[in-house]
Order: C-alpha cells, then structure tokens, then sequence
C-alpha cells in the first residue's frame, strides 16, 4: 500500500538516449527534442534526473553546435547551485566539458556565472505593483558564490582568453546603483576575488569598480549627506524612525562574514551615501588584505597595487572635480609605507610642473599635494620640508619668467597652476607650522623665512587676490605672528577693488567674479562615511578649533629674540579648553572654504569687480 500511495520519483526518460534525440533532431524529428527541454525545465526537476542527465551530456557535447543554441541555454538555466554536492561537481564537469569542445558557448557560461555574483531575485507585490529586489535570507550564499568561483577558475583552466571575454560581461552585469547595498556589496565583493586568480584583470576591474563608486560619490554632495544626518537625528523624527525600525530590522544589519551585527547607529541616513559607505569598506578591506601577507606588509604585493591604483587614479579621479570620498584608497594605500607617500607626492609633483598637461589637471594635483601634505598624519616634517622646498623654488622660478613678459599679471586663466601651488603652500603652512617650528623655534623660523613668502605674496601675480579667503586669512595671521611677511596691507587693498551685489535693479547681464575664482577644492576633507572612515581616522589629520585665546594669539607678533625654550601655547599645539570657541570648519576656517557642493565648487558670496 505504501509503494501505491507514493509519487513515482522523476527519473523517468522519454525519447530514448541522449545520442538518438540529438540523431533524430538533425533529421527533423523535433517531438523527443521539445520533450527533452520540457523536462530539462521542469522546475520540480530531481538531483538523481539532473545527474543523470549531465552524465549524458558530458558525452555528447561534441553534438552541442552552435545549432543547439536553445538546448544549452536550458542546460545554462537549471537550478544547479542550490542542489545536494553530486549536482554540483557533475555540473562542473559538464561546464569544463563543453567550453572545452564547444567554445561558442564560452559567453553564454560565462554570463550564468556571473550572474550569481548577487543574491538570488524574489518578488514583492505592493499596490499590484511588482517590486523585485535581492533576497537576503539565503543562508549558503556563501557558499553559493564560493562555487561560482570554482566554476569561472574551471573555464578559465580549459580556455585561458576567458578574461578577454569575461570583463565586457562583469561590466554589462553590474547592478544599477539603486539596487540595495547588499547586492551592490556581494557582486563588488565577487569582482574583487576574480582578480585573486585572474590577475590580469585585476586594473579593469578596479577601473570599473571605481568609476561606479565615483558615479555614487558625485551624484552625492557632501552637505546632502550632513543635511540628511541631521534630519535623521532631529528629535522630532524620533517618533517616525521608531515606526520604520520596526519594518527595517533585515536592513539594519551588517554582515562580517557569515555573522550579521546590527549597526543601526551607524547606517548613514543619505541612502546613496550608505551604499557607498559599505563599498569604500569593501575596498579598503580588499587594499589591506592584498597588501599584507599573514599580517605582515609585503612589500612587492603592496608596490604592484599601488601602480594599479595610480593608473586608476590619473584616469578617473584627477580629472573628476570635487569628488568627496572614492579618492581615499590612495590616501589609504600610501599610509602603509612612507616610500608609497613619497612615491604619490613625486607623482602628483610630475603632474603639476608638467607644461604639457592640461591646466586643469595641474591645478587639481596641486590642491591634491597641498591636501595631502596637510592631512595625512603618516607624513613626517622632514618629507612636508622637502616638499615645501620643491613647491616653493618653483614658485619662485615662476615668478622669475614672468618678469620679463607681459603676462606678469593676475589672470586665472594664464597662470592657473601657479596659483594652485601658491594655495597648496598656504594650506600645508597653516596645519603644519607648529611641527616646522616645533623643538627648536629658531631654527623652525629661519627656515620658514628662507621660503621668502614676502615675494610670492607681493609679485604682480597677487596670489592673495585668487586664493580661497578663508586660506588667505589664516595664512596671513600665522605670518604675521612669526613676522614672516604681512599680508593685510594687500588683502585689504584687493578687497577694495570687489563691492558685493545684491542683485541687479536695472536688469541686464553682470560679469561677477566669486571668491573662489580657482574653482578649487581640498581632496582630503573630513571622511564622513560612518563605516569606512574607521579605517582612514587613525591616519587623519584633524583641524584643531582655535579657540579666541588662539585667535588673540596670532595677533601678536613673537618677540624678537624669543628664547627657544619659551613656553608658548600657540607653537606646542596646545589648544585651550574653553567655552569661547570660535567655529572654524575642519577644511580651512570657514564655511566658504569648505569642498564644494556642487559642480562649480564656488561658494555663494559673489562680488563685482569694481571699475578703476
């Protein structure tokens, strides 16, 4: 009775032997091919039929032409990843099979591989509407993907041009940025093991990762990211983030490796920001674990990393303006080892006294060397010394030619690089003058007066006229402490020639000239992504508020013949704690200096020249 009442297992055949279907379907007999496909897709299909049927096929893929085209795409199409071990090693054997005699169908393998870089698809219905997204339950996804892998290394084992055809597929694949951060995270993750064992594909695969990372970077200014923040932590949201936490539990978690921690605090509010959070995480994680071996530096891993990275950095970061985070990775690779810092700064140094580069490239390596010098905590004085030493000698030369042309004035447009080179002086002078002059204040201040900044700054260039303000004024009131040049006299005499304008009563077109007429900004801003600038902090330097007895005391000039054991707070470091701290933002001292928002990266104070 038992035997009756059970439903016969599917391992049941029509047709005839692989051989004899295949036979029949090039006579014209299409019945036994059409039944064969119907069951290939059959959804409740069994592993014993799976099996078998791929031991038939493994002998027979000398039949599977180009001709059988639909016959393969069914094959491509069974549910083999999530059966028992016997399905899935059976099916490997058949993948390497039919690459190896058939590689017309080396693009259709491929495409079903990576296509399971993501988690698998389900369907949601809301308001009759179909919302499909990825499913992030499956407990051996992990598992799934690790034998994606295996299958990719078998057909690159048995056709070694797969990376050629591979990476026009990993490109295509790649998830739209509003998929959710999970399946952004899994099919970046997978991009990054290929380059593991296909090394030849590891610079277009960063490539391609970076530009998509720069697409989400973009298309996410840096105040949207704060004001969402801000929204999100207002107590009068507390009662609605309250009723949506109670529907966000599966999306407030974070998952380290198989283990899921919750991390609702530190899911950024702006949803393409926290996209991005977790991919910069994923790189970084990715750029430690290449570089060290058994967690020590190696040193020719880290070095081949690098010229990948920098090849990637000239082609998509240099030339992208006011991107706010992507640009980190260099930031982090260099502070593994002093000699990959020194390495980026001569790099960025070749690309800004090159005549030959575009103006614009130059501009933007000068402000990445001035941001960097004055950021990152890994570089020591000694390297911010030699550095100053090069940027300044070439200043100088600079305004040595141009005393004997006609060009010798204040023009953007002429002198770009020039004035890009002159903020990145100022800039690295204003967070690094404490440790030039620190331990020995007069040797500190004979250096810093063999710089001649009266020169540059009193040229018929007029550096302090482009500069950012915020840059300018703080520049002006540490060289007027340590009596190295003084400023004001000029700053005051250029804010003369500009009026503000409210707007125009008469009509018409006006000519207005921002304050930020480089249209510059500062790469190495404050990291705001929650996750991942736990990684870049330890190496960050951070702008230290002055508070108003710092203030005070820039405006006193240093006594002449100050002893060089004088106690003074100012030169230490030391910063008072007190309730009368002036807001000076973290990326120069004022709102207006801050990187940009937008494409224009000028603030929104405009003044009119005024006529002469």
């Amino acid at each position: 009775d038992e035997f009756i009442s059970s439903p016969p297992r599917k391992t049941v055949r029509f047709g005839g032997t692989l051989t004899e279907i295949l036979l029949k379907y090039e006579k014209g007999d299409t019945t036994d091919f059409e039944l064969l496909k119907h069951q290939l897709s059959d959804p409740d299909i069994k592993d014993a039929q799976i099996i078998n049927w791929l031991h038939e096929f493994r002998a027979s893929v000398v039949y599977l032409t180009k001709e059988l085209e639909q016959l393969v795409s069914a094959l491509l199409k069974l549910p083999w990843l999530r059966r028992s071990r016997e399905v899935v090693e059976e099916y490997l054997g058949f993948l390497g099979n039919l690459v190896s005699a058939q590689t017309v169908h080396l693009r259709p393998c491929l495409r079903m591989i990576i296509s399971q870089f993501v988690p698998p698809r389900i369907t949601i219905r809301e308001d009759d509407v179909d919302i499909s997204d990825s499913d992030d339950d499956d407990e051996n996804l992990s598992d799934n993907f690790n034998t994606c892998h295996r299958a990719l290394q078998t057909v690159a084992t048995y056709v070694p041009s797969t990376p050629q055809f591979l990476m026009p597929i990993l490109v295509e694949n790649f998830p739209f940025i509003n998929k959710s951060e999970r399946t952004l995270e899994c099919y970046v993750h997978n991009l990054l093991r290929v380059t593991v064992y296909l090394p030849t594909l590891r610079l277009p695969i960063l490539e391609l990762i970076i530009e998509k990372l720069l697409k989400l970077d973009v298309s996410t200014p840096q105040q949207d990211i704060e004001d969402a923040e801000e929204t999100a932590n207002n107590p009068d949201n507390e009662e609605k983030s309250t009723e949506e936490g109670l529907f966000d539990m599966e999306e407030d978690e974070e998952r380290k490796g198989d283990k899921a921690v919750s991390s609702r605090s530190e899911r950024m509010a702006h949803p393409l920001a926290e996209r991005l959070d977790v991919l910069m995480t994923i790189l970084f994680s990715y750029i430690k674990d290449v570089c060290h071996v058994s967690g020590k530096l190696d040193l020719n891993r880290t070095k081949d990393l690098y010229r990948d990275l920098v090849s990637v950095f000239d082609k998509l970061i240099l030339p992208t303006h006011a991107s706010c985070h992507v640009q980190y990775f260099m930031f982090y690779i260099c502070s593994f080892k002093l000699g990959l810092a020194e390495a980026f700064l001569d790099h960025l140094w070749k690309k800004l006294h090159d005549p030959n580069n575009p103006s614009v490239i130059r501009q933007t390596a000068g402000s990445y060397i001035g941001s960097f010098l004055a950021r990152a905590k890994f570089i020591p004085v000694v390297t911010v010394k030699a550095c100053l030493d090069l940027l300044v000698n070439w200043l100088h030369k600079y305004i040595d030619n141009q005393d004997t042309e006609a060009s010798a004035y204040c023009d953007v447009a002429l002198h770009g690089p020039f004035y890009s080179t002159c903020q990145a002086v100022f800039y690295t002078l204003i967070f690094r003058h404490k440790q030039l002059l620190d331990g020995n204040l007069r040797k500190g201040l004979s250096y810093l007066q063999s710089l001649n900044f009266e020169r540059i700054v009193m040229c018929q260039l007029n550096p302090l006229k482009i500069c950012i303000p915020s840059v300018v004024n703080l520049f002006a009131a540490i060289t007027r402490k340590y009596q190295l040049v003084f400023c004001y006299t000029i700053i005051e005499r250029n804010n003369r020639q500009f009026i503000p304008v409210v707007r125009s009563s008469t009509g018409g077109d006006l000519v207005q000239t921002c304050t930020n007429p480089l249209d510059s900004f500062f790469p190495f801003d404050p990291y705001i992504l929650k996750r991942s600038k736990k990684t870049i902090d330890p190496f960050y330097q951070f702008w230290e508020e002055l508070s108003a007895e710092d203030l005070e005391n820039l405006k006193k000039p240093i006594r002449k013949g100050t002893s060089e054991d004088e106690d003074d707070d100012f030169l230490k470091g030391e910063t008072p704690q007190n309730d009368s701290v002036v807001g000076i933002a973290a990326n120069s001292y004022e709102s207006s200096a801050r990187s940009p928002v937008s494409s224009t990266g000028s603030p929104s104070d405009c003044f009119v020249l005024y006529p002469q």
